[in-house]
């Protein structure tokens, strides 16, 4: 099979397109044709050397969604068959030609959707899914603020929100890029563009005075004391991205007089019964949308896999609305 491997640290400069062999599948695994691929600013993040993929993924084979069809099965693999159509999340090596993965981890692809829009799916609709509906607890009539609305989980979270009857106030750095949020949903757009950034007026005045009751923040940093002076009482955050830093300084007064409560989550280091449940959970709650066209992909670019360093790049330059597809020719 052909991959894109890394050869050491830093940008799409470090990765090499090499051969290895097949692969074989476990007693409980599937062995998946890669048809697609996207990319994810995690990418980025692990060329750099910044983020270590986990112990049961290629340590230089990144790639963390896929869609494909299955060569093979397990013995023990009762699920799924050769010929079925896959597609879902796994902690590395979705940027070679095929890989292996647990049956339970993998999720049907809905029918007549071809391999590229499905490619789109995985990493930005459960990370959505787990971190506002699982973990955040939102429900029908709520606000939820949604930083960097027009990424690739921003643009999922705000459709996510809208097939399940939740306002969305979305920020963003861009003012052409945020002008599509509308496309998904989103009532209310604030334009950040300073330094500490300012919205939490914006958001109050958007509720009323009462502020969101659930935040998605995808960015971290000096976003975060903002965001907390932005919800309503009782309100919640979801921390799962860090793009702007790792570091902020809150008044935890805040915090105390709001009463609120703010969680952080990621899906790549978890155990694989945790990635199961999730992976179930959202077999049983988001293929129906994907089926009825609640939820779709947006895609920014669908470009072949031998572009993949030009495509990088262009993920980089924070232009892409939504995700950057690769696929396998």
């Amino acid at each position: 099979m052909h991959v894109f491997r890394t050869t050491g640290t830093g940008g799409p400069e470090v990765l090499s397109f090499d051969e290895r062999p097949d692969l074989t599948p476990g007693p409980s695994e599937l062995l998946v044709r890669v048809r697609a691929t996207a990319l994810n600013r995690a990418d980025l993040i692990q060329l750099k050397g910044q983020y270590a993929p986990p112990p049961d993924a290629p340590p230089d084979i990144p790639g963390l969604e896929y869609a494909g069809e299955v060569l093979a099965v397990g013995p023990k693999v009762r699920r799924f068959r050769p010929g079925d159509r896959v597609m879902g999340l796994v902690g590395g090596g979705a940027w070679a030609e095929q890989l292996t993965v647990h049956e339970r981890e993998a999720l049907p692809m809905p029918e007549g959707m071809d391999f590229t829009d499905a490619a789109a799916l995985p990493e930005v609709y459960l990370t959505a899914f787990d971190a506002l509906v699982l973990q955040g607890g939102m429900r029908p009539g709520e606000t939820v603020l949604v930083h960097a609305v027009a990424s690739g989980v921003g643009s999922a979270a705000a459709l996510l929100c809208r097939a399940t009857g939740v306002r969305v106030v979305g920020t963003g750095r861009n003012a052409t890029k945020l002008e599509r949020a509308h496309e998904w949903g989103v009532e209310r757009t604030v334009l950040v563009d300073g330094t500490p950034p300012r919205f939490a007026e914006a958001v109050r005045e958007a509720t009323g005075g009462r502020g969101a009751d659930l935040a998605l923040d995808l960015v971290g940093g000096d976003y975060v004391p903002e965001t907390l002076e932005a919800l309503a009482p009782q309100g919640r955050v979801m921390l799962v991205g860090l793009v702007a830093g790792n570091k902020a300084q809150i008044n935890l007064g805040t915090l105390l007089v709001k009463r609120l409560r703010m969680t952080g989550t990621v899906l790549r280091s978890r155990a694989l019964e945790e990635k199961i449940a999730l992976a179930q959970a959202a077999e049983r709650h988001l293929l129906p949308l994907f089926r009825s066209g609640a939820l779709k992909p947006v895609i920014d670019a669908v470009v072949p896999m031998k572009d993949i360093r030009g495509a990088l790049t262009r993920m980089a330059s924070n232009e892409t609305v939504g995700k950057v597809v690769l696929r396998w020719d």
